[in-house]
């Protein structure tokens, strides 16, 4: 894995046709090895966790420092974990989507290691999804080619939170 892969400025979109048609361009990634009807399968658990990787990128190395810290000690690391990221959830991976991109060869085993390294709550929606058996799916398909999919997104759009914000206002307003 090449811990050292670039990193590109984020896709920005500047009206809803061009997300559209970047949506459809990775359905044309799908195409032939999944139904049309079935696309959802795999689109809305990605974005979800790019969603996640955004909201979690500033924080990234505070968390993989307490953790560090933490690690192998008789108090439970959750909380200060959560702490250190500003929201109700953590990953404690050194993967991040512009890693994972960067070792394409390898992208489902380092995908399933990265989802297991988020905190149970976050693990548990991506488990919903059911996102390890379309991982496992898409490597079967030999579709590496998903890592070549420009997934980043505009980390500055908004997440939307039970409570009503967005994790991006929440960055905004220095509420980390």
């Amino acid at each position: 894995m090449n811990d050292l892969a670039p990193s590109t400025p984020p896709r920005q979109f500047q009206s809803f046709s061009e997300v559209t048609s970047f949506v459809w361009s990775v359905a044309d990634l799908l195409r032939g090895d999944y139904k049309q009807a079935d696309y959802g399968k795999v689109i809305l658990p990605f974005t979800v966790l790019r969603r996640l990787d955004c909201v979690l990128a500033d924080t990234k190395d505070a968390v993989l420092k307490e953790h560090e810290k933490r690690k192998g000690g008789k108090v439970d690391a959750d909380p200060f974990l959560k702490r250190k990221s500003g929201v109700p959830f953590y990953n404690k991976s050194k993967l991040d989507f512009d890693k994972l991109r960067g070792d394409p060869n390898h992208i489902a085993q380092n995908l399933n290691r990265y989802i297991k390294e988020f905190s149970p709550g976050a693990r548990e929606i991506l488990d919903r999804f059911s996102f390890s058996e379309q991982v496992s799916k898409l490597d079967e398909a030999n579709l590496q080619r998903l890592g070549e999919a420009d997934l980043r997104g505009d980390p500055e759009a908004g997440l939307i939170t039970p409570q009503g914000g967005s994790y991006a206002d929440r960055s905004s307003s220095g509420n980390r």
